[in-house]
């Protein structure tokens, strides 16, 4: 993609018109003959003259997901999508929309914030919290109508008697625990949980769900064990004369991998994103990455040889090299563990990270060598470098990164958010 050349002290200090659509008007001048620069318009001032370091969010790509998870569901699924952790680090506003304009039903969070700041964008579709959350925060449910995961006697009929004080209902989604033993009612003693709260007139249960602890796996017993028991569960409910609501279960590898865990509904999360679940789905489902991430060099130098390079002087130049920095470092998400172990882009060719990453700066190296075909590069202050992405034939991903950290890509995608501002394209 082609990237604006940005306006600052590198590439437009002498361009008169940048030089004052900051600035107040001429009659505005102090005494001594200042500019004084204007404030509001300052704050109006866009990311790429801020910082040279970047997020691009593809939302066409995010809507490709959503078409892809929904031409495998099941007559009648409806899909979730799963926009916690502002989106996976992707932004869960834009994200959110984008996904409900591409046929998503409704969105899940797992904090009230979460699901207060989709509401204040004025987005009406349901959203879900996958988690209950503290019984303080029952007027933010209410008042902005999010829906909790309720599975403790205690929350459910605080959320009952506020609820029924204010005259409305009081919506949730029973969480049931087959086996991940991480939240939710035993799937046994279900029963006997509704016994204790049913009776109250403003709760409605309009979901009952479950959440698969390896369904990314490979098949293996303890996945069958938990989809048994939810089949259990939910048959138990409906012979005790209760409506479950909307059943769902399936994540993003169930959705991909287990037709028969689609029930009501299915949840979409990484693979919303572009991210496989698991390798077997690989080759089977065609999800594209939304996420890339940009830098441009701040600095290039010729270090001399067996000089080092960044904290520890853990790497030494060869004297035929080029030194680059960039100003993205472990504070912006890039793993300091990946000193050293991971590549990135300049024009079309991959050159290596080296040095330790610092907090907001990175150094890579280039070979001045010509040989062979090797075609040479020749690295400038400005220069946009890919640090995730593709550069013609050349990619690098989130997910070669997670395997080196062995890891996850969740973790990675996440940590790029934190302060890199995004770009959506």
């Amino acid at each position: 993609m082609a990237h604006e050349e940005p306006l600052n002290g590198f590439t437009g200090f002498n361009r008169k018109k940048s030089s004052f659509q900051y600035s107040r008007s001429a009659e505005a001048s102090s005494p001594h003959g200042e500019v004084p620069f204007d404030l509001e318009k300052l704050d109006e001032m866009p990311s790429s003259g801020r910082r040279w370091a970047w997020v691009e969010i593809d939302l066409s790509a995010i809507r490709n997901n959503v078409l892809e998870a929904k031409r495998r569901l099941r007559p009648g699924c409806r899909l979730m999508a799963v926009v916690k952790a502002d989106a996976y680090g992707h932004g869960a506003v834009r994200v959110a929309r984008t996904a409900l304009n591409s046929g998503a039903d409704e969105l899940a969070v797992a904090t009230v914030d979460e699901g207060v700041e989709l509401r204040k964008a004025g987005i009406h579709a349901p959203i879900l919290v996958l988690a209950e959350p503290p019984a303080s925060s029952i007027p933010l449910l209410l008042g902005y109508h999010i829906m909790p995961a309720v599975y403790t006697p205690e929350f459910a009929l605080a959320y009952a008697e506020m609820a029924d004080a204010h005259g409305m209902k009081a919506p949730f989604h029973l969480a049931v625990n087959t086996g991940m033993n991480r939240i939710g009612v035993r799937a046994e003693e279900i029963i006997d949980f509704e016994r204790t709260v049913s009776f109250h007139r403003a709760l409605e249960q309009v979901g009952t769900f479950t959440h698969f602890a390896t369904a990314d796996m490979p098949e293996n017993i303890d996945f069958t064990i938990q989809v048994h028991r939810f089949t259990e569960a939910i048959d138990a409910l409906r012979v005790a004369g209760i409506d479950p609501g909307t059943v769902h279960a399936a994540n993003s590898a169930a959705l991909l991998r287990y037709p028969q865990t689609h029930f009501d509904m299915a949840r979409l999360g990484i693979s919303l994103y572009g991210f496989h679940p698991c390798n077997e789905t690989r080759g089977t489902v065609n999800l594209k990455p939304a996420m890339s991430v940009y830098a441009r060099i701040t600095e290039c130098k010729q270090v001399p040889m067996s000089e080092g390079v960044s904290y520890g002087l853990n790497y030494r130049s060869t004297g035929s090299v080029k030194i680059c920095t960039l100003p993205i470092g472990y504070a912006d998400g890039l793993n300091r563990a990946l000193s050293s172990r991971v590549n990135f882009i300049l024009d079309g060719t991959y050159v290596p990270q080296v040095g330790n990453i610092c907090m907001d700066q990175c150094m890579f190296e280039v070979d001045m060598r010509t040989y062979g075909t090797r075609r040479r590069l020749d690295p400038q202050i400005g220069d946009v470098v890919t640090v995730v992405g593709q550069q013609g034939d050349a990619v690098t991903t989130i997910t070669e990164m997670a395997y080196t950290l062995h890891t996850i890509e969740h973790e990675l995608a996440i940590a790029f958010s934190h302060r890199l501002p995004r770009v959506y394209v």
